[in-house]
């Protein structure tokens, strides 16, 4: 059964006009999304329905179930609703949230077989219910500066609960992901190479050979923030396409189409149906 109590937590803290340390991805038709970007590690809880990941070795997570995920450039996943919906809750970490965290009693070998995994998979237990309970209660009129230390509660508990190789997961320090951060300051505008070379201050043939040392490109870096944060602003909000076309940084809502379904193997507008009632509920949505 899921665990309503929290679901109605997260519902009541998402009607506060603010911003959250948090997200939730949530649909009544099941989404079928291809290359998903994982900017951060990630951490998401399903509440309701089932998540599946993965393609020739899937991943499934049922209610009730998490998973930890390391960055990626691209991910397959589905998100399945049960009777009523899928819900789950997404906390995204930076670098600097798993700074000064060590777990003792962890054996070498342990350690090392953790190092190299790409996720992490668990049963929410009471004890990880009650936490994530108190982080989004808390989120309602804690300041954002001490997100960083709740968050490290939440790292150090899934620790303390046998999941030492979250750690392993720390966002990397390689150029690419600074250079997607660097784009997404500012994911509307298009910022051109010399900028960019500029202020990493380094030659245009020097970025492109360490980007291709870690097997991507300017270009490639420049799709992952703007598609990924259409994506997000898609399932977190109820914007216009067109508005979240030109706030990802595309002129016109049919490229933006065109280039979302190119890489996730769906429209805006499919994916926003997933989050419609078959009586046409928030019909609103459809005309935007």
């Amino acid at each position: 059964m899921a665990m309503q109590n929290l679901i109605k937590t997260i519902k009541q803290a998402l009607v506060e006009d603010r911003s959250l340390p948090f997200s939730v991805y949530s649909s009544v038709k099941e989404q079928r999304l291809l290359n998903v970007p994982i900017v951060n590690p990630l951490f998401i809880a399903v509440l309701d329905g089932d998540k599946v990941l993965g393609k020739a070795r899937e991943v499934v997570c049922h209610a009730g179930d998490f998973i930890f995920l390391s960055d990626s450039p691209a991910i397959n996943m589905r998100n399945i609703p049960n009777k009523n919906e899928y819900f789950a809750l997404l906390i995204e970490f930076e670098h600097e949230d798993f700074a000064g965290i060590s777990i003792e009693n962890v054996g070498k070998s342990e350690e090392e077989s953790s190092l190299g995994k790409d996720f992490s998979v668990g049963v929410i237990s009471l004890e990880l219910e009650k936490c994530l309970q108190q982080f989004v209660e808390w989120s309602l009129y804690s300041p954002t500066t001490m997100w960083s230390l709740r968050k490290k509660e939440l790292l150090q508990l899934l620790c303390y609960m046998g999941h030492p190789d979250i750690l392993a997961m720390a966002a990397s320090h390689k150029l690419g992901k600074k250079v997607s951060a660097m784009l997404s300051e500012q994911p509307s505008i298009d910022v051109s190479l010399p900028t960019l070379c500029q202020q990493l201050g380094m030659s245009e043939s020097t970025l492109r050979r360490k980007l291709n040392a870690e097997g991507t490109t300017v270009q490639a870096i420049k799709d992952q923030v703007k598609l990924g944060l259409g994506l997000h602003l898609l399932q977190t909000t109820k914007d216009s396409i067109v508005f979240i076309a030109e706030q990802c940084g595309y002129q016109s809502q049919s490229r933006f189409t065109s280039r979302f379904k190119g890489r996730f193997g769906l429209t805006p507008s499919e994916l926003r149906k997933t989050k419609l009632t078959d009586q046409g509920e928030n019909l609103t949505e459809l005309r935007l």
